[in-house]
């Protein structure tokens, strides 16, 4: 069995003290210990969740990373700076990155990689665009996502990796994939790992689905063979909400 994992990305929100807020309210409900739940947040914002969650299941992630070990590259971070101060998951490939920012399959794997060799665990983003779903390349488009970010990855790091499927016109837009579609693509995320490792990895691998995903839709997503969580955007920014997907998430 796969732990389901609900993860929060908070995107370019939370202040320092708004974080301090979310966390203590968080504090007071009693989550289940049938799913993992995790917050994925600004880099300013990974202390004070660390400090406060040190004693709590909830883990904490960061949202982007740089490759390089260390150097001159002003204003980045890199992974040996995350793990160092307690980061578990690094989100790598989330679609803004991608569109807003220019990363191309071969930064994403480079990140993964980095992330994978200094012990945390990459949540990799893949996806595609409405014009490649209406023109059925939305399949053959994530599978290229995939080859591109597992490259040189071994399988036993493969197998502990987390994978979420967003599909961009379904991000922070208010439409969600049905899901059934969400189940169709992971199962081909799932099939895609298979081709490259073996069935014992493809059945490890954690696979979530993002996009607008709401406390009223988890029960169900949750419900298809493949889809293992939710990497949430919106949702994850109000505690009840956050607590109510980590409910909805048990199966």
């Amino acid at each position: 069995m796969r732990t389901p994992l609900i993860a929060g990305n908070w995107k370019m929100n939370m202040t320092v003290s708004q974080a301090a807020d979310f966390t203590d309210e968080l504090l007071k409900i009693k989550l289940t210990d049938e799913v993992e739940a995790a917050l994925c947040a600004p880099f300013i914002d990974l202390a004070v969740l660390l400090e406060k969650l040190q004693d709590s299941s909830v883990a904490v992630g960061a949202q982007n990373v740089y490759f390089e070990q260390a150097g001159a590259y002003t204003g980045e971070v890199s992974a040996p700076m995350l793990a160092d101060i307690g980061i578990k998951y690094v989100i790598t490939g989330h679609s803004e990155r991608r569109e807003l920012f220019g990363e191309t399959d071969a930064d994403v794997n480079k990140k993964s990689l980095a992330v994978i060799e200094s012990g945390m665990t990459p949540i990799v983003c893949v996806g595609e665009t409405a014009d490649e779903r209406s023109s059925k390349m939305h399949e053959q488009k994530v599978r290229s996502q995939v080859q591109a970010a597992l490259e040189n990855v071994g399988a036993e790091a493969a197998a502990d990796l987390v994978i979420a499927y967003e599909p961009i016109w379904a991000i922070g837009t208010g439409q969600s994939a049905t899901s059934d579609d969400a189940n169709e693509m992971c199962a081909a995320i799932r099939s895609e790992i298979e081709k490259l490792y073996d069935k014992n990895t493809a059945d490890k691998v954690r696979i979530l689905y993002g996009g607008s995903v709401k406390p009223a839709t988890i029960e169900d997503l949750m419900s298809k063979n493949d889809v293992d969580g939710a990497l949430v955007g919106g949702a994850s920014l109000k505690t009840a909400d956050f607590a109510a997907l980590v409910e909805g998430a048990v199966q």
